[in-house]
């Protein structure tokens, strides 16, 4: 199944991210397989980007394993993530992931919602 893992040009955790997840999927049920991230219509790049816990990989999915957990992109959301970085960033209250190196999508805007710094220039 070599096929179905995920390159670095795919995707990328930093280290603050993967500790984060791995935390995360410490705390939940034991039967999560990892991290699916998704993308739905809409937000300032055209489409924005979301995760959730999961307990299945789909057989046309792609995965990346890290230490206790996967990382899961359907086909769909891989066109628009490639290349993407994700990293968690901040403490307490403003502490969130963040995806950075989004591309921008066609009818969308810059393509730097979420990333840290980023904005329309």
């Amino acid at each position: 199944m070599t096929d179905a893992l995920l390159a670095d040009q795919d995707l990328t955790l930093t280290g603050a991210a993967a500790s984060k997840m791995a935390e995360l999927i410490g705390q939940v049920e034991d039967n999560i397989e990892g991290v699916r991230v998704f993308a739905t219509p809409g937000g300032c790049s055209g489409v924005s980007f979301g995760m959730t816990f999961t307990d299945q990989v789909n057989d046309d999915d792609r995965f990346r394993a890290y230490d206790n957990f996967k990382v899961i992109v359907d086909p769909g959301t891989l066109e628009y993530i490639k290349g993407v970085e994700i990293d968690f960033v901040g403490d307490g209250n403003d502490a969130r992931f963040v995806f950075n190196n989004l591309q921008p999508v066609s009818g969308g805007g810059c393509g730097t919602c979420g990333s840290q710094g980023g904005g329309c220039g």
